[in-house]
């Protein structure tokens, strides 16, 4: 369907605009015009828009929305209504994540996702390994039972080449720089999280081809004056990524603030870490491997005391990246889309709203809320 969306602002990823005209064709952007300039309407459903349209979020590291958890049901239909939920607030590609679990289950989940790739399944990018190679001392909640060692199944998981982008976080005290730069060879993002490795051991990870780090601050081995940690080591790194918790729980702001400017810029990441929670009424709560998970009003915590992922969206995180770093809402949107897009590669495809991209786009209205989301240039979310 060819169309035209006739926008009151503009932010195409760089700058803002007004007045603009955006041309969309068989999912994807034509032209980017002032909405004066418009000329060949007949041709083409138009709509006019009032508010802020920008390029759509994307989301590393999503476990669950809707009342729907990837672990829990790794089905095609559920990550369906995880990304329904999540598109209700930005969200048009996403990794579904699978955290520490037995490796039958890790074997569903890549089969499932392997089927929403071939189909073409609506925001799905990929698939999310966090685990389960992970540091018992730093496991957060995920289950101690099944963290363990590396083995041939696990690999040849991480191997297959039908899961689209594939993402895996683990401890490098854990995993050789061998196995790394073999899961390097065999196109995954490697990803260093919940572990208690020291700052030579992170640098040996990052040499063998990690370029990333899952949650900043959060389960890692803090900076110390005379231990650097996974901390200073994520600081330090030029090259590598950083996923970023901003919902006021997770990471302090002023620590926040200080990687944001140790970082280069566009190294530095929202994610959600979202739980079922994400979309669903304030007094939602849900079981993870049998622990009972509760959710106070933005907060959500096992029994045992530990946060339990979040409830967090991304253009919850935008806003908090706004009013509580004190971030220019330009830096905040492109922490929520053209980093994350280039930090999977998607550079060329996503993150940007000019032509040749694909039309992920996103409306927010005045108070900076979602009012539609497009996926490919459909309407997957209207207020």
């Amino acid at each position: 369907m060819k169309q035209i969306l006739i926008v009151e602002r503009l932010f195409d990823g760089e700058s803002f605009h007004k007045n603009m005209a955006v041309t969309i064709d068989a999912g994807k952007i034509t032209a980017v015009i002032r909405a004066e300039d418009v000329i060949d309407v007949e041709h083409h459903t138009v709509t006019k828009l009032a508010g802020t349209l920008t390029p759509g979020f994307v989301d590393v590291q999503v476990n669950g929305g809707g009342g729907a958890l990837f672990n829990a049901e790794p089905s095609t239909e559920c990550i369906e209504i995880i990304g329904r939920a999540h598109a209700r607030f930005g969200t048009t590609g996403f990794l579904p994540t699978l955290i520490t679990d037995d490796v039958s289950i890790m074997t569903k989940a890549a089969d499932t996702v392997a089927v929403a790739i071939a189909n073409q399944q609506a925001g799905v990018l990929g698939i999310h390994f966090e685990g389960p190679h992970l540091s018992v001392p730093k496991k957060g909640v995920h289950p101690q039972r099944y963290i363990r060692q590396i083995s041939e199944k696990e690999l040849s998981i991480f191997s297959r080449q039908d899961l689209g982008i594939k993402v895996v976080t683990l401890a490098p005290e854990n995993v050789s720089t061998q196995v790394i730069k073999a899961l390097v060879s065999a196109g995954v993002k490697v990803c260093l999280g919940h572990s208690n490795a020291d700052y030579d051991t992170v640098n040996a990870a990052l040499e063998a081809g990690a370029t990333g780090f899952t949650h900043l601050y959060n389960a890692m081995s803090a900076l110390g004056s005379r231990e650097p940690g996974m901390v200073g080591a994520a600081l330090e790194s030029q090259d590598a990524w950083c996923g970023l918790i901003v919902d006021g729980h997770h990471v302090h702001p002023a620590a926040a603030k200080i990687a944001i400017n140790a970082k280069p810029k566009g190294k530095v990441m929202l994610v959600t870490d979202a739980m079922p929670p994400v979309g669903m009424s304030d007094d939602a709560s849900f079981k993870l491997f049998g622990t009972q998970v509760t959710r106070q009003g933005d907060r959500l915590n096992a029994a045992t005391g530990e946060l339990a992922g979040c409830v967090l969206d991304m253009v919850g995180a935008v806003n908090n990246s706004v009013a509580m770093l004190g971030l220019c809402h330009e830096e905040a949107l492109r922490m929520a889309s053209l980093y994350p897009a280039t930090f999977l590669g998607l550079e060329q495809q996503l993150g940007l709203i000019k032509p040749g991209y694909r039309a992920d786009l996103v409306l927010l209205n005045p108070a900076n809320k979602v009012s539609r989301t497009y996926i490919a240039g459909n309407v997957v979310f209207a207020q």
